[in-house]
């Protein structure tokens, strides 16, 4: 299951044990809403292995400036605390799931 990411609970999701696969998205994006459920089943797929949540950036807008994010879907993948890969856009499935393995 995904985990909702706020600014109260990155930091300690990003510099845990598992890598952290972090989708920022926004309510009234179409392609966000289009890249939601495959976030989901990649939660589910890597369950234990990966942590993987969805970060909005209309409540969480200092993670977004954090990380230089204009544009949504933005999806970042975290290794060790340090953001390892990211990819812009909507994405699919296969593509996302061959950038999770890269985490592993």
């Amino acid at each position: 299951m995904e985990v909702k990411i706020t600014s109260d609970n990155f930091e300690s999701l990003k510099n845990g044990n598992l890598p952290l696969v972090m989708d920022l998205w926004a309510t009234w994006c179409g392609p966000c809403r289009m890249v939601g459920p495959i976030i989901s089943e990649l939660a589910n797929d890597y369950d234990g292995k990966v942590v993987v949540g969805k970060c909005d950036v209309e409540e969480n807008d200092e993670i977004a400036m954090q990380f230089g994010v204009r544009t949504i879907p933005t999806i970042l993948f975290f290794k060790n605390g340090q953001l390892v890969d990211k990819f812009v856009g909507a994405a699919p499935k296969a593509l996302l799931d061959e950038k999770i393995k890269a985490l592993l």
